[in-house]
């Protein structure tokens, strides 16, 4: 078994999408980034490199390299999934938070998990996403951002060499 923890942040503007959990949510501020800014995929990514042993999601997709910018993050996710089959891992379960003062998650709860358990070829039951506010505190709790932290665990199904 093995253990990853992801983490990921970025300011919110108007004029751009919010996209989170691979689902675009109707609102006035979207996250600023190379790609889609999808906060709660690329920690979802991060926990799962980590666990794999692979580094983080910069060191396999930069935000210095053109072909991604603007990208899905949902190709990313898929990519990555990839790389975890190439070494014989598999996803356990992946418990993740999105940190976001508004809009409010829940109406997008279920398409999230529908969505990242698609991408990632697990059950939905495999998937926890939560949403919690910032208490009006920091970047954050000001609106001017979101934060997403995620956990997972991988089992080994071949022994490394």
């Amino acid at each position: 078994m093995r253990v990853g923890f992801g983490y990921d942040s970025h300011r919110l503007a108007e004029g751009r999408r919010l996209v989170l959990g691979g689902v675009e949510i109707p609102f006035g501020k979207g996250c600023v980034a190379h790609s889609d800014g999808d906060a709660l995929i690329h920690a979802i990514c991060d926990a799962l490199l980590g666990a794999a042993g692979l580094s983080d999601i910069g060191s396999h997709f930069p935000d210095t390299d053109n072909q991604y910018k603007n990208i899905d993050s949902k190709i990313l996710l898929a990519k990555v999934v990839e790389l975890l089959d190439q070494k014989g891992l598999k996803i356990n379960n992946i418990d993740s938070t999105i940190v976001i003062e508004q809009p409010k998650m829940a109406p997008y709860h279920d398409a999230m998990i529908q969505t990242l358990a698609g991408v990632m070829c697990i059950a939905p039951g495999r998937l926890a996403i939560k949403a919690k506010t910032n208490e009006k505190l920091g970047f954050v709790g000001s609106g001017d951002g979101v934060v997403c932290f995620a956990t997972c665990t991988l089992a080994e199904l071949k022994t490394e060499n």
